[in-house]
């Protein structure tokens, strides 16, 4: 019978091992979530060093992550991306997905991962995908955002782990990273104020505001307290997507009505708009968007979408290698700071 232990000393993986009957080998993958070990063994070696009091040793995780560093990383699994939009073409013609995308791909290498999209319709229904990224051990997937949601009836989210990007997706619930969309508009409104704009209008689509949680808007209300009386608070301007005449009409009568000089905006044809009106840009009113990428006007939030798309897939893999499967008891929103540029449709505005 072999001495006890001190008390002081750190439980090792070959301490598990030793309880469970396996090798530390298979520990160390049980413990880090690898299908090739399957679920009940997992389980009771989670329960052995849970009850053993196990925990990593910090400097030895570090220096693993370093010398995995220095290797030339080899494609070891699939994570999915998946697409279930009517067009599925339109999804990355949108400039900040795309970003999302570049972001979690060039990530998703660095971890030895290959970022697939899976294209979810008729040639691809819910069963179907589950079926073959079970088949792939594919165990991780990102769900971009998608302006009619997502509807996967069926679908056995318990089997792997999952990251949204946004809000736009209610379900599954699973946790989210997007950017900072309160703050971007905050920040925005505080620079155009800074400018020397003080009618500053929002002007916005309604689907882009409820696919949004409302978080742009609720920034520039927020905005509007710290400099506006409430009684000269101005209503956000809300249009279709289309650019259609009723759009016109509601714009031209929203800008004259409140004397608007400025235009805080998420919509990315609403240069479009303002042609037809004959309003000239920065001549007759100043432009900020929302999107630097999707917006048409060069001043305005960068909301940083490639590094959205990096610390999605760097949550992703954290879930992963946990073992954290399915829909979470409590979901996190993970926030990425955007930027201001300053640009030509937004001059300076004389006092």
């Amino acid at each position: 019978m072999s001495a006890p232990r001190p008390p002081s000393s750190r439980v090792s993986l070959r301490d598990v091992a030793a309880a469970v009957g396996v090798s530390h080998v298979t520990v160390s993958l049980a413990l880090r979530g690898d299908t090739r070990i399957s679920a009940g063994r997992r389980a009771e070696i989670a329960a052995a060093a849970e009850r053993l009091g196990y925990r990593p040793d910090p400097m030895l995780s570090s220096l693993s992550a370093y010398r995995q560093a220095k290797k030339a990383v080899e494609i070891r699994s699939t994570v999915a991306w998946i697409n279930q939009w009517p067009d599925p073409r339109r999804l990355r013609r949108f400039q900040e997905f795309d970003a999302y995308w570049r972001g979690a791909h060039d990530y998703a290498t660095q971890l030895g991962y290959r970022l697939e999209e899976f294209v979810v319709g008729k040639d691809l229904t819910p069963a179907r995908l589950q079926q073959i990224l079970l088949a792939r051990s594919v165990r991780g997937i990102l769900l971009p955002p998608h302006q009619q949601g997502l509807n996967l009836p069926e679908f056995d989210w318990s089997q792997f782990s999952v990251v949204r990007f946004g809000t736009s997706v209610a379900e599954p619930r699973a946790h989210i990273v997007t950017s900072d969309q309160k703050n971007c508009a905050a920040m925005a409104y505080e620079h155009m104020w800074a400018r020397g704009y003080r009618r500053i209008a929002y002007v916005s689509a309604h689907r882009f505001d409820l696919n949004t949680g409302g978080n742009f808007r609720a920034g520039y209300l927020s905005a509007q307290d710290v400099h506006v009386p409430l009684r000269q608070h101005l209503a956000p301007v809300t249009l279709s997507e289309e650019n259609t005449l009723a759009d016109a009409r509601a714009l031209k009568a929203a800008l004259r009505k409140a004397r608007v000089d400025g235009i805080l905006t998420s919509l990315g044809g609403l240069s479009e708009l303002l042609t037809r009106l004959d309003r000239r840009v920065p001549g007759d009113v100043g432009v900020a968007t929302l999107s630097l990428l999707d917006g048409h006007f060069d001043a305005g939030v960068d909301q940083n979408s490639q590094e959205v798309g990096r610390v999605a897939m760097a949550t992703l893999a954290g879930l992963i290698h946990q073992g954290e499967r399915g829909v979470p008891r409590y979901c996190r929103r993970i926030l990425v700071e955007g930027r201001w540029v300053d640009g030509t449709s937004l001059p300076l505005r004389p006092a």
